[in-house]
């Protein structure tokens, strides 16, 4: 797991769960903030933050508002948030996390797609055959990009494969992944578009009529995303309620001592069994595809 570590706080599927994330001294960290952009700058392979482990419901993401920016799940409405199983999808169709030290600035109007960022980290989708576990932090292979528009903001949905995947040599652009995994990316656009149907809302919608782009295009997305991130860290762009406490950037006004976020973390309830996920949560909606 790169040397990162993961501690729990209250009881998985809890309001107040939160996982924390340590380097490999044992320090307290923000994935958002510390974990570095590239695992290995050189060949562009890029860590990656595994929010939701493939096959799972429950919409755990980086608390982007919370000091040291810990996993947590969603919360819609008070209540928790787990996406729907739209036939013939469960849970989510692979791993699923994000991009560490990147930012879609909503400030930002991508020429590309015509709409603002979605204020989070870059999303990332790895299609590798293990199933990872939460909090995990892995390599990967950049492979192509597709660009959703949610609700008119810019979406972008990296498509990645871990560098540890028995296969993962045989992938190189997206035309590796029709190759090999036929189907798979029409699923993932298929995908996209309707798992928030059940929840009343519309289908989403797609820049470039939904086809992905290669891999250079999401190398130079993820590049810029990245310097969004640094004028956030570094104070020179408006953040509004992003935390930006980091340990590790030294030229950030944000920079905290261990002692802090030891503090941060200390004050959480302390780690529990989890919580029964709720038996609605495997029921499969069937939808007419247009």
């Amino acid at each position: 797991m790169a040397g990162y570590s993961v501690e729990e706080r209250a009881a998985p599927h809890s309001l107040e769960y939160r996982l924390f994330f340590k380097d490999g001294r044992g320090q307290y960290i923000s994935p958002f903030h510390d974990i570095p952009l590239y695992a290995d700058g050189s060949e562009n392979v890029f860590n990656m933050v595994v929010e939701v482990p493939r096959w799972t419901n429950a919409k755990m993401e980086i608390a982007t508002k919370d000091p040291l920016n810990p996993i947590k799940q969603d919360v819609k409405k008070g209540k928790l948030r787990y996406v729907a199983n739209v036939f013939p999808h469960k849970g989510y169709i692979w791993n699923y996390g994000a991009i560490p030290q990147t930012w879609e600035d909503p400030g930002h109007k991508d020429e590309n797609t015509g709409c603002c960022g979605d204020n989070d980290p870059v999303d990332v989708c790895e299609i590798g055959s293990k199933v990872c576990s939460r909090g995990e932090v892995i390599k990967v292979k950049v492979l192509g990009i597709l660009a959703m528009i949610d609700e008119g903001e810019t979406d972008w949905k990296i498509i990645a494969i871990n560098t540890e995947d028995p296969e993962a040599e045989n992938y190189n652009d997206i035309n590796d992944v029709r190759r090999m995994k036929p189907g798979y990316l029409e699923a993932t656009v298929d995908w996209f578009r309707r798992y928030k149907v059940p929840d009343g809302k519309p289908e989403n919608q797609f820049a470039f009529n939904g086809e992905f782009k290669g891999k250079d295009f999401a190398v130079n997305v993820i590049k810029s995303t990245h310097e969004h991130w640094k004028a956030l860290v570094a104070k020179k762009t408006d953040g509004g309620e992003i935390n930006c406490t980091n340990l590790t950037v030294s030229d950030s006004p944000f920079c905290c001592s261990q002692e802090c976020a030891k503090a941060t973390v200390d004050a959480a309830p302390p780690g529990k069994a989890a919580n029964p996920i709720p038996p609605e949560v495997d029921k499969w909606f069937y939808y007419q595809k247009n």
